[in-house]
């Protein structure tokens, strides 16, 4: 059973990183389209030294305090019990593992960007990323904490979710001159970040569907329709999540646009509108 700060903490992380790469990307994108690259993570403009680097920052500390949580202070360091792993912390064992990915992401980027010990490509870093996507979708959908019911219809969304940020990483290994590929991914990420947070609201906070509620460590609803109710809530919010964030996107682009549109971008699009005049 998760928490409501378990959930908050890392969607605020996802959320952070997918904003910024939403961003990143369209200012890249109409700033120059002709040498327009996919890139897994994306500089500070303007900026030298770590505050460059602020994003692989964010990713590697925040995923390593997050990982000392789970595996120092949940556990309370009781790891063992009778010579075997404590059966009662896995949840938080499983956690900490897909935590630890990220943070070796964090850590592998930070390397290959200012060290010559691991000069990666992006392509490269782009399935490290996938890895690092893989190893949490396989996390929620073979969690030894079982979720059933409602509390199993919002982890399901979210695995949904997960699964199209492994997509679109593994897109940009292969596509690395997709502008969709790359604004996907940024999507991809948001979303998650924003689901977590609703996952936090609903389930262990004031959005509880009716006839649900939170009973010790599980989520009760009274009767199935109930549950089905709140299901059809979980889909209603998923959809007006995406189409808040594809509405934003969409603002920000012409926003991007308008402010940093680059001669080749013009002469793109006026190129595009005489080929569907003929």
């Amino acid at each position: 059973m998760g928490s409501f700060k378990g959930h908050a903490v890392p969607g605020s992380l996802f959320l952070a990183v997918g904003l910024w790469h939403i961003w990143s990307a369209m200012f890249r994108y109409v700033s120059n389209p002709k040498s327009f690259r996919v890139q897994v993570w994306n500089p500070v403009p303007g900026f030298h030294g770590k505050l460059k680097y602020l994003e692989l920052y964010v990713v590697a500390i925040g995923a390593l305090i997050d990982m000392c949580i789970e595996l120092l202070y949940s556990t309370h360091l009781k790891f063992f019990v009778n010579g075997e792993l404590n059966p009662s912390h896995f949840n938080d064992f499983e956690h900490s593992g897909m935590l630890l990915m990220f943070f070796l992401f964090g850590v592998i980027a930070i390397l290959s960007e200012k060290t010559s010990f691991v000069p990666l490509p992006h392509e490269a870093l782009c399935l490290i990323a996938a890895a690092a996507f893989c190893a949490e979708y396989l996390l929620f959908y073979f969690h030894s904490t079982t979720h059933k019911g409602l509390e199993g219809y919002y982890h399901l969304l979210l695995v949904l979710l997960i699964g199209l940020c492994i997509l679109s990483a593994v897109g940009g290994a292969l596509f690395p001159t997709s502008f969709p590929v790359d604004l996907c991914c940024g999507i991809a990420i948001t979303l998650q970040g924003l689901w977590f947070y609703q996952t936090a609201f609903t389930l262990y906070g004031p959005m509880m569907p009716y006839g649900c509620q939170l009973k010790g460590n599980s989520i009760i609803c009274h009767s199935a329709d109930n549950e089905i109710r709140g299901e059809l809530l979980a889909n209603f919010q998923l959809f007006a999540l995406t189409l808040g964030v594809l509405v934003a996107v969409v603002g920000s682009y012409v926003f991007a646009a308008s402010r940093y549109e680059n001669s080749d971008l013009s002469s793109m699009h006026v190129a595009r509108d005489g080929l569907s005049r003929d």
